[in-house]
């Protein structure tokens, strides 16, 4: 049986030791996790154990109760917070409301009462725990959910941002039936300004995707397999086919579709439509072609425009995006044998591709690009990577096969990772260093903080601690304490500085929570060090 977590505050030790003892914490599902004499203590207590209840004095030195709950509140709003005060005082009350405690408690406190509230407690945290666990709500949460998630999709998909088996995947989980031989992305958009501002929609172009989109679902589902869905401001529609051919009657029917749509909204309607695709990953290139042809709408007195009649010239190697960004990831994330597999596959569909030598230059131009901007972004030496011989520039002259430019490129990617490996190592270590050299000059300041040091080494607070933790072993709390900690000893040995003093040296305001922290470091006081140095 898993046991809820419970953390108890009080600067009052006989009363805090007589809720631990009279409380028979796990009969009643609770098991106690840590216990503070101070605020400031139970916060960096708190930090670590993650508590799922909080039960604190209001009055207490260095941090009061309320002040606390505010820092739960944020930190952890899961965390239940019960309140102890040996005032009805009706200003405590109302303050405990606006910080969501739980529960106000008088002191002195009654186990009975701390029983009670317990098992009510317990009640509540299985129910929330049930809900969040909940197979079948969750499933009920992911069905109410997944018209915005097949949204999300869409775009992403017309966009470029998936690769073929992903793209499959993700079809599969949200339902969607995309299977087809073939397909191609329509752009329709609406202008209620070229008709003078006339029509019903005037002053409202926010409406005319969605009336757009009525009119297609009403009309064109009768005829081809479509999805649409909104996107910014126009209709997206991705037709499925059977046959490439299918495409030709398509343009004939959004020509209909427009003019109808035209006629009532009263509006000026116009049709992209993108070359016909045989990979759902190239949708990207279709919808591009879709884009390109309504700029073609000044010239042409046609409603619907299809890429391929107005640029029929135009064919490219129609490489996956993807599939650069895979090999970008790996070099940056993988392995020697991933950055391979993805380079041998990339490559591989140049052979299928069979297209002319300057579009393959072109595609491996654009590649270099994106590898020139992490040689920059990690200061990598270009020679080192490319090679003495490299010329700045990528030419597929240079290769007498497409299995050569595969060897290199395998080589030159798999040297990046490691410099790049090299590197992130190095950065944490350099990272830890600056912080403590950070700490080592600031910690006479009071207001160090992780957030002022994050602010100053420019990185998250959430990422500076996990890379600290895992380069000293020691939370930077711990380190801070710790520094101040040895600063104070020093000046205790080598002056006459009274404790005032060397506390607010090492960066305590308040000298009774230096001595409190010192005794809790030392065993000691300082004053009691001093005299038994």
């Amino acid at each position: 049986m898993a046991y809820y977590k419970v953390l108890l505050a009080d600067d009052e030790r006989e009363i805090r030791q007589g809720i631990i003892q009279k409380i028979d914490w796990k009969a009643n599902g609770f098991v106690l996790a840590g216990d503070a004499s101070n605020g400031r203590e139970a916060l960096e207590l708190a930090e670590k154990i993650q508590p799922h209840v909080v039960m604190t004095d209001i009055k207490m030195p260095f941090m009061s109760g309320l002040e606390l709950g505010q820092k739960l509140a944020m930190q952890m709003p899961l965390t239940k917070l019960v309140l102890f005060s040996g005032f009805d005082d009706f200003e405590y009350a109302k303050q405990a409301i606006q910080i969501n405690a739980s529960e106000y408690i008088l002191k002195p406190v009654d186990s009975k009462e701390v029983t009670i509230l317990l098992q009510k407690l317990k009640k509540q945290l299985d129910c929330e725990m049930k809900e969040r666990r909940d197979v079948e709500i969750l499933r009920q949460n992911y069905i109410q959910s997944l018209p915005i998630l097949r949204q999300q999709f869409f775009s992403s998909l017309v966009e470029g941002s998936f690769s073929e088996e992903r793209i499959w995947e993700l079809a599969k989980q949200y339902e969607i039936d995309l299977r087809a031989n073939c397909w191609a992305v329509t752009v329709i958009r609406g202008d209620t300004k070229e008709n003078g501002g006339k029509g019903s929609l005037s002053g409202q172009a926010e409406l005319v995707p969605l009336s757009l989109q009525q009119i297609v679902s009403e009309n064109l589902a009768r005829l081809y397999r479509t999805i649409n869905f909104l996107y910014n401001d126009a209709l997206i529609i991705i037709s499925l086919f059977e046959k490439k051919e299918e495409v030709l009657g398509y343009v004939g029917a959004m020509n209909r579709i427009c003019d109808m749509a035209r006629d009532v909204l009263e509006l000026s309607v116009t049709a992209g439509i993108g070359s016909v695709c045989h990979k759902l990953s190239h949708l990207q290139y279709s919808f591009e072609g879709a884009v390109n042809a309504l700029e073609y709408r000044m010239l042409l007195d046609e409603s619907a425009i299809f890429i391929d009649d107005v640029e029929p010239n135009k064919k490219a190697v129609q490489l996956d995006e993807s599939e650069q960004k895979a090999l970008i990831s790996a070099i940056k994330l993988d392995t020697a044998e991933k950055i391979e597999k993805t380079v041998h596959h990339m490559i591989d569909y140049f052979k299928q591709a069979n297209t002319a030598m300057n579009q393959y230059q072109i595609y491996m131009t654009e590649l270099f690009s994106e590898l020139f901007k992490i040689v920059r972004a990690y200061q990598l030496d270009i020679e080192e990577i490319f090679g003495t011989d490299f010329k700045g520039y990528f030419s597929m002259q240079d290769y007498e096969s497409l299995e050569g430019l595969k060897k290199w490129l395998t080589d030159v990617c798999i040297k990046m990772s490691g410099r790049i490996k090299r590197e992130r190592l190095d950065s944490t270590k350099i990272l830890a260093e600056k912080a403590k050299e950070f700490v080592q000059k600031n910690y006479g300041n009071s207001d160090v903080s992780v957030e002022m040091l994050c602010s100053y080494l420019h990185v998250s607070p959430a990422y500076f601690s996990t890379i600290f933790k895992k380069e000293t072993g020691s939370s930077f709390i711990s380190y801070l304490t710790d520094v101040r900690m040895e600063e104070a000893v020093k000046l205790l040995n080598t002056t006459d500085d009274k404790t005032y003093i060397i506390s607010a040296k090492v960066g305590y305001t308040e000298p009774n929570y230096f001595s409190y922290v010192f005794k809790k470091h030392f065993g000691v006081s300082p004053s009691k060090y001093r005299n038994g140095k």
